[in-house]
């Protein structure tokens, strides 16, 4: 799957959907405040989305990202993730999509998250989604272990978590720490790579801009992933290649380069 990430925040939808087929993607992300702007800005009804996602046999996999989900959220945090989530069952129901991702930072306690976190997939599951918690450094949930403990206090069938390399390795670094979660929970794996000193940028602006495709970097890319699968996790691949450097490339060339960068990597994943 190419993230939505993958290519500048909004805009260039069509472009994007055939760049991702001419890749060999069976899939793309899309963010619900992209979809808004398609809807609300551009005048495009779900039917016309569709066509254009039929015209070149996509689909939408990932719908990005929901906030605002604790228990103790505040009123106008609650209300800014409501409308999110208004949003996110819209496209699930109009595109059929398997996935919803969510992040912190939550507010209050861990139990106030799991309250809300298991509401959210209670909510979700009515459009027929899994949820996945992505640890990110810059929040409250950290890493793996952070996400587990919401994730298990929830006790969800339909929710999980999102493993992104970035924050894998920019974070815990841990591979026992990932190795303890439920493989049947892992819901999404992102990939990508980059050098493992953090530049001069804050972390939050170097994930969304630094990245390269899998290999050109120094991340761990085939360990991560023989990991993943030796735990017997089946999940979509999702490229998250956040580059101000690809985002000024064509389309076509920046979703070859991830197509690429990724099949190199597993070529070497232990089978």
């Amino acid at each position: 799957m190419w993230s939505h990430f993958s290519r500048p925040r909004h805009g260039g939808f069509d472009e994007r959907v055939a760049a991702a087929a001419a890749a060999g993607y069976a899939a793309i992300g899309l963010y619900v405040s992209e979809y808004r702007r398609l809807r609300d800005e551009e005048g495009r009804s779900a039917a016309d989305i569709r066509a254009v996602l039929d015209d070149h046999g996509m689909m939408i996999g990932e719908i990005e990202t929901i906030v605002g989900w604790s228990a103790a959220a505040s009123e106008q945090n609650a209300a800014a993730g409501a409308a999110i989530e208004a949003l996110a069952y819209e496209m699930a129901d109009e595109f059929g999509c398997r996935y919803l991702q969510a992040i912190g930072s939550y507010e209050g306690t861990v139990g106030d998250a799991a309250r809300g976190f298991g509401a959210l997939c209670d909510r979700a599951a009515v459009h027929g989604l899994k949820v996945g918690i992505e640890w990110l450094p810059f929040t409250n949930i950290y890493d793996a272990a952070d996400a587990q403990a919401i994730v298990s206090q929830a006790d969800r069938p339909n929710g999980g978590y999102c493993a992104d390399i970035w924050h894998h390795t920019r974070g815990s670094n841990d591979l026992a720490m990932l190795a303890a979660l439920d493989p049947a929970k892992v819901f999404a794996i992102q990939m990508n790579d980059g050098p493992l000193a953090p530049g001069p940028l804050d972390y939050k602006t170097d994930c969304l801009t630094t990245r390269v495709p899998p290999g050109l970097g120094e991340f761990d890319c085939v360990g991560f992933l023989s990991t993943l699968r030796g735990m017997g996790v089946d999940a979509p691949i999702s490229m998250e290649v956040c580059s101000t450097e690809l985002w000024t490339m064509p389309a076509g060339d920046a979703a070859r380069a991830s197509a690429d960068g990724i099949r190199r990597v597993l070529t070497q994943v232990s089978p």
